[in-house]
């Protein structure tokens, strides 16, 4: 009892620091977890084991994502030093010619079609290094930007290789089947997010600055590069070699989340940021000012991965995960049984946001399904019903890559946090609509 106690407290509390700014997301990562460790060990409602075991296992949980995450942000901030994106940047201000709603819907147009990939890194770095610059110089809010690429990565994280409905697949035991029952809410999730949510914020945007009709002459001043630093460091004559350098990595990087080709993204990121070094800046003087230069916007996100980890192992460790798992259980009414599936569904928001991936799905899932088949409830429809909560996981301070995507964009992340969960819930409303409503999970089932 007082471990669930404890683990809600504590949740609280982390929340609390976070959205009202009283600590920085790396110290609130850190130092509450373990003055709540602490406490349920002195009060030896703690699992057996150490704090430094505990933290241990936490970080090998993000350790592998966190070193993936210093080269790709290296690689990226190389192609950008070299000049990769200017002609992009360029073409894209063109088409939207100063208009921010072309723009807005353009972001969560790529944003879905680079989400394909399953990988929140990938799609973070090519959406940021993409679209960044046209924002700034059109003088657009980078929260857009922020909730648009993660709300369109959210949907296609559902795609089986994103994570979350492989651990569903194989703690209930269902087939790729689940996939099609999926697309029908996937694809007006979509939809919504790009005639719905972009063309919301552009009207505000259209409000906020107007629609500039820029003449070509006029985009051209705006893109070209003047600063002599930063023609220095430019390489227009590899633009090519480095256009075909990383639509290979992309490629090889999709290609290994279907068939896997034993790639892992930690080694691509890493031969592709010792290439791009050594073609774009052969001299040794300039390599090391490169790595200097980007490392501490590498460092900065690094540094919050393992953080998490230090919160996930230290939450875990403890029982507190599995406490809070199980209260799941305890506070539904058997009056609710016949909504078992619902339950599931509003049950997996919290529970994937609060909990990893791994906790809630093969911590707490087992525990619902139990209960549920008892119910009547089939193994496919709580299958589904599970995966209802991940339209707020991305959200979660416990999701590696959103620190990237603040630091990048330069986001506080309570604001962003409140900002995307608005558009958020509807993706969970058209999530667990379509379901209901294709026959696949039925509402209710009389007991």
């Amino acid at each position: 009892m007082l471990l669930t106690v404890l683990s809600y407290v504590m949740i609280i509390i982390f929340m609390f620091v976070i959205m009202k700014k009283k600590m920085s997301p790396f110290t609130a990562l850190v130092l509450i977890p373990l003055i709540f460790a602490l406490i349920a060990m002195f009060a030896g409602v703690s699992k057996e084991g150490s704090i430094g075991d505990f933290v241990m296992e936490g970080i090998k949980t993000t350790s592998t994502t966190g070193i993936m995450l210093l080269f790709a942000i290296l690689y990226f901030s190389i192609m950008l030093d070299a000049g990769l994106f200017d002609p992009i940047t360029k073409k894209m201000i063109h088409i939207a010619k100063g208009d921010p709603m072309k723009v807005l819907i353009a972001t969560a147009v790529v944003a879905a079609a680079v989400s394909l990939n399953g990988d929140g890194t990938t799609t973070t770095l090519i959406c940021c290094s993409a679209f960044i610059p046209i924002y700034k110089k059109l003088d657009m809010k980078l929260m857009n930007l922020g909730v648009l690429v993660i709300l369109q990565n959210t949907i296609m994280n559902l795609l089986p290789w994103g994570g979350p409905t492989a651990r569903a697949m194989s703690v209930l035991n269902v087939g790729a089947e689940i996939l099609a029952y999926l697309i029908p809410g996937m694809i007006i999730a979509l939809l919504y997010v790009i005639f719905i949510v972009a063309p919301s914020m552009g009207r505000k945007e259209r409000a906020r600055l107007g629609i500039k009709q820029l003449t070509d002459e006029e985009i051209d001043a705006m893109t070209t590069v003047t600063d002599e630093e930063t023609l220095a460091i430019r390489r227009p004559k590899i633009w090519l070699f480095n256009a075909i350098l990383t639509i290979g990595l992309i490629a090889l990087l999709v290609t290994d989340s279907f068939v896997g080709l034993g790639l892992p993204p930690l080694f691509l990121f890493l031969t592709g940021t010792v290439v791009a070094l050594m073609v774009n800046y052969p001299v040794l003087k300039d390599q090391s000012k490169r790595i200097g230069a980007n490392g501490g916007d590498a460092v900065q996100v690094v540094i919050l991965v393992f953080a998490a980890g230090v919160f996930m192992g230290l939450f875990q460790g403890t029982g507190m995960a599995d406490a809070l798992a199980q209260s799941f259980t305890k506070i539904i009414p058997n009056q609710l049984a016949g909504f078992w599936g619902l339950v599931i569904a509003l049950i997996s928001a919290p529970g994937t946001f609060f909990i990893s991936n791994d906790g809630f799905y093969f911590g707490v899932l087992p525990v619902l399904a139990e209960a549920g088949r008892a119910y009547g409830f089939t193994d496919m429809q709580m299958a589904l019903a599970s995966l209802m909560g991940q339209a707020f996981h991305l959200l979660s301070p416990l999701v590696a890559f959103i620190y990237l995507l603040l630091r990048l964009t330069g986001l506080d992340m309570g604001q962003w946090q409140k900002e995307s969960a608005k558009w958020a819930l509807g993706i969970f409303v058209i999530f667990v609509v379509t379901i209901i409503l294709t026959g696949h999970m039925p509402l209710y089932i009389p007991q």
